[in-house]
This record gives structure tokens, C-alpha cells and sequence, in this order.
């Protein structure tokens, strides 16, 4: 069930710029919060203890009952900056509490990984917390002065085209650093 949660919200999070974009005209904001908060409490619920589950979903739920409150359009627009935050704390606090973000993930393909490797794993999730921070910066100048159709066109595309090439161009650094070690 939780994944089945987790794959609502990340195809929300997907489709949410275009979403806004053309629903706008059709519901209201306080209908997004619904949608929304449903998901984060049925997250919040799911009873999976992951690391941040819980504050994430109350934060977001918070975020939907403000939202909710206020039926704001211009508060839609927050939500990329409150998922790249998410994203942000995450990775962050991975890095301080350990292991990093990228090291666990590099684990379930190589348990026994070397101290290059764990060095390797450290700079790579210090890089998506840059990444992160970034595209919460540019989210929410977006969201303060920029039109909706670019709002749209950057958390909708552009974000997810950055994120592709930082995968791509980490895979082949990797491949480099793999080829020396």
C-alpha cells in the first residue's frame, strides 16, 4: 500500500506543474489541497518509518490545509519549491546522520563498497543538495515574478530535463572514476 502511495505522489509531483496549468480554469485551488492532503495523509498513515515520512507528510498536509484556507492560486505554485526542499532535507540530513542518500543506493547493487567509493558516494549526494537548492531558488523566483507558463514550463520540463543530464553526467564521471580505481 505505501508504495502504491509513494508512486501517487511522485506521479502528482510529475504532472502537478501541468496540472495547474490547465486546471486552473476548471477547479479551485482548495480542490488541489484535497488531492493533495489525501496523498500526504495516506503517506503519513502508511505506517512505513522511513527516515523524514513523517515530518514530510505533516508539513505538506499543513502546507494543503494553508492552501486549502487561503484557496490561493498563487500558493499552487509553491508546491515544486516545498518537493525540492523535501529533496533538499533529505539528502542533507543524510549527509549529516548518514550514510548519504547516493551510498545506500550504490549498496543495493555493491554491499561492500570501497572508501573511494563511500568518498565518491558523499560528493555525489553533496552535489544533488546543490542540485536541490537550485531548483527551489529558481522555483520560487518563478513563482514570485515570472508567468505561469513559465512556471509551468520550468517545473514541469525544464526541472526534470536538469535532472536527467545530472544523472547522465554522474553516470559518466562514475564510469571515469571506476576506470582509475
Amino acid at each position: 500500500m505505501s508504495r502504491l502511495v509513494g508512486l501517487g505522489l511522485l506521479l502528482a509531483g510529475v504532472v502537478y506543474p501541468f496540472a495547474v496549468y490547465f486546471g486552473l480554469g476548471h477547479f479551485a485551488p482548495w480542490q488541489f489541497a484535497l488531492l493533495l492532503g489525501a496523498l500526504w495523509l495516506a503517506r503519513g498513515l502508511s505506517g512505513e518509518r522511513r527516515p523524514g515520512n513523517l515530518w514530510m507528510a505533516t508539513f505538506a498536509l499543513g502546507f494543503c490545509v494553508l492552501l486549502g484556507v487561503f484557496d490561493s492560486s498563487l500558493m499552487l505554485r509553491w508546491y515544486p519549491v516545498l518537493s525540492s526542499l523535501f529533496m533538499l532535507s533529505l539528502f542533507g540530513i543524510s549527509l549529516i546522520f548518514g550514510p548519504p542518500v547516493i551510498e545506500r543506493l550504490a549498496r543495493l547493487t555493491d554491499p561492500e563498497l570501497s572508501e573511494v567509493a563511500i568518498r565518491y558516494t558523499r560528493q555525489v549526494t553533496q552535489v544533488w543538495c546543490l542540485f536541490f537548492l537550485g531548483n527551489a531558488l529558481i522555483a520560487a523566483a518563478l513563482t514570485l515574478w515570472a508567468p505561469l507558463s513559465w512556471w509551468t514550463l520550468y517545473n514541469g520540463l525544464i526541472s526534470y530535463g536538469l535532472m536527467g543530464l545530472l544523472f547522465a553526467g554522474e553516470w559518466l564521471v562514475r564510469q571515469r572514476v571506476r576506470g582509475r580505481a
